[in-house]
């Protein structure tokens, strides 16, 4: 599947706001969007009032970078809630806070969700004490997430694991860091996400039911 390959920052500064995509350095000075607080490209001479579907196009945009997919899926993704009982904007969150890569990065085992995508990849991620290396795997009610032997003594996982007080792990998982291991408690409300940007999710609803 294709992947974004430019420059990660980029994406921080059209939207305007820190996405996190690469870990601790979205928590310093460094961070490109406190640097360059300007989107990427020609500035306009006179910027006209975005029009509605230029709000809804920004959100979506926004959060399909925040969780590191591009549209087809996350389109997928919408289609699936969509066919849910409930309300749509939240069962799509809810979807995408289940995938294992951001589950892996929401605990600390991972710097950013395209590191743990990667990590996952590789194979040194079990779940239920089985080999997962599915980055798009979706964790149920009870699923148990623990690091492979080889896995567990990565240097990378142990210094992603000392920075893991810039995170809120979530209340909807309890991280076992002497373990290595986390386990799926529930299925989270918007309010239990620990969301690091504000997401209007009711927008994504509105541009795709046009």
């Amino acid at each position: 599947m294709g992947r974004y390959t430019d420059a990660s920052c980029r994406q921080c500064r059209r939207e305007g706001v820190r996405l996190f995509l690469k870990g601790d350095r979205c928590y310093t000075a460094k961070c490109a969007v406190t640097k360059r607080k300007t989107p990427p490209g020609m500035i306009p001479k006179f910027r006209k009032k975005p029009t509605e579907y230029a709000v809804q196009l920004r959100e979506k945009q926004k959060v399909k970078r925040y969780y590191g997919l591009l549209e087809r899926q996350f389109r997928k993704y919408f289609e699936t809630a969509s066919q849910l009982k409930g309300i749509t904007g939240i069962l799509l969150l809810q979807i995408l806070e289940r995938r294992l890569d951001n589950v892996v990065y929401r605990v600390g085992f991972a710097a950013s969700r395209k590191a743990a995508r990667q990590f996952v990849g590789h194979g040194h991620i079990q779940i239920n004490g089985k080999k997962v290396d599915i980055p798009s795997y979706l964790l149920k009610i009870g699923d148990v997430i623990t690091l492979a032997d080889k896995g567990a003594k990565m240097t990378i996982v142990d210094e992603a694991l000392s920075k893991v007080e810039n995170r809120v792990v979530p209340v909807w998982l309890e991280a076992d860091y002497k373990k290595k291991s986390v386990k799926v408690l529930h299925i989270p409300e918007k309010a239990e996400m620990a969301l690091e940007v504000e997401i209007n999710e009711p927008l994504i609803v509105e541009l795709y039911s046009k």
